[in-house]
């Protein structure tokens, strides 16, 4: 059964950049975030079971929370409303990358040989999705969208570092983030000026993210690792090139040489620095 859960989540989440893109036709980066994390809010209002009390240990969600779902995803979903959705993909996709950099100063570790020749080959990958290939000129199409998209991936690898000396359940600290993340959430959109009804085809594709990119699939993927970590953990890898076809086939995205190659050096970046 655990197995059965990743390749579901594997699926699902597959489909969640397309869905970003489709959706931010309709709505804001923040309008987005609003409703998915509302959506996700509920789902797992609806799986903590206990009782609803604020206690000393949950104030750690006022950062966790400020972190993920609040900046994260303002930065990631800012990132694919500039960028195709492809290119958006993979520059998130540099997270595990990040990870092994902000590991040295934050938790004191020395990355090894094979750990700096992974960085090397996964950033190379990035800047070739950057460019789109034309990495002799450092053309980028827009560079704010792709510091945003690498950007998104420091946030989630900070937020992934802390993460780590949180010992609450997966679920009541998810529930505590996304509380306090949705009262950020709600605050910024009330000042921008942006609260208002959305369109149908919007709503459907914020509900979409909040159920499938933050929500159900987190407790299916809790459940898959649990008995299937080393499976999990490999499957995960097909996500940004099933992504690809995704993109093309929803989205109606040309595929570009230089993205599929540039994913293909960030993944096996990944790989190397992971073995080492």
């Amino acid at each position: 059964m655990p197995k059965k859960h990743a390749f579901l989540v594997v699926l699902l989440w597959s489909t969640v950049a397309s869905a970003f893109k489709l959706s931010l036709r309709y709505l804001t980066p923040l309008q987005l975030l609003f409703y998915a994390s509302l959506t996700s809010l509920i789902i797992f209002g609806f799986l903590y079971s206990r009782e609803f009390s604020l206690r000393k240990k949950h104030l750690r969600s006022t950062y966790l929370g400020l972190m993920n779902p609040f900046l994260y995803y303002t930065v990631l979903f800012s990132a694919y409303d500039r960028l195709p959705a492809q290119e958006a993909q993979a520059l998130n996709y540099t997270w595990p990358l990040m990870l092994v950099l902000l590991s040295v100063p934050l938790l004191g570790k020395k990355p090894q040989k094979r750990a700096v020749l992974g960085l090397s080959i996964g950033f190379f990958g990035a800047l070739l999705v950057a460019t789109r290939g034309n990495i002799t000129s450092l053309d980028f199409s827009d560079s704010t969208g792709v510091a945003l998209g690498l950007g998104s991936a420091v946030i989630w690898a900070t937020y992934w570092l802390l993460n780590l000396r949180d010992d609450r359940p997966p679920i009541e600290k998810m529930f505590w983030n996304f509380l306090f993340g949705f009262a950020y959430v709600f605050t910024a959109l009330a000042l921008s000026g942006g609260l208002a009804i959305p369109p149908l085809g919007g709503l459907a594709g914020a509900v979409y993210v909040g159920l499938f990119e933050m929500g159900v699939t987190f407790f299916l993927w809790y459940k898959a690792i649990e008995d299937e970590m080393e499976f999990a953990s490999n499957l995960a890898y097909l996500v940004p090139f099933l992504s690809l076809f995704f993109i093309s086939v929803i989205v109606s995205e040309s595929i570009a040489p230089a993205t599929v190659l540039g994913l293909a050096m960030i993944v096996g970046g990944i790989i190397v620095g992971k073995r080492g």
